[in-house]
């Protein structure tokens, strides 16, 4: 049979114009040469999760100078410390506690590769991989410091 001349669908009757392979009210096939053909499923395989993960230590915050506003990187035990900006020598003093929206991000040495990362703060606590060696690690703070 050759295209859909047009006119009702054999199953709902509504008037369809030529040249199309479905009703468009009722989806049902126009054309009687065609045959529907069955849609394989793929078989559901779960994705595997991440079993072994290592944990990668905290080694410092990545700020912003208060007054010139260009990134800093002050190491873990520099908190609660008056430190200096590289860039314009301001001083200022970092405590987690209160300037907790400050902090950008964190830095910290892959244990696997032991390549400097850069990271931001959502992915503190969450299985990662290393952008390097693709290996899992999580990111943990340093014992008495929380980000929340």
């Amino acid at each position: 049979m050759p295209a859909w001349p047009g006119g009702p669908c054999p199953d709902c009757g509504d008037d369809m114009p030529a040249n199309l392979i479905r009703c468009v009210t009722c989806r049902a096939l126009l054309n009687t040469d065609l045959v529907p053909s069955q849609i394989e499923y793929p078989e559901f395989v779960p994705l595997k999760e991440i079993l072994a993960v290592t944990d990668c230590r905290v080694r410092g915050y990545l700020v912003p100078c208060p007054r010139c506003h260009e990134e800093l990187r002050i190491s873990h035990k520099l908190c609660d410390k008056k430190v200096a900006c590289k860039f314009c020598s301001s001083h200022f003093e970092l405590n987690l506690q209160r300037h907790v929206n400050v902090i950008e991000g964190i830095y910290a040495t892959c244990p696997h590769c032991d390549e400097s990362l850069r990271v931001a703060r959502r992915f503190l606590k969450s299985k990662v991989a290393c952008r390097f060696c693709q290996k899992a690690i999580q990111f943990v703070m340093p014992p008495g410091a929380e980000l929340d």
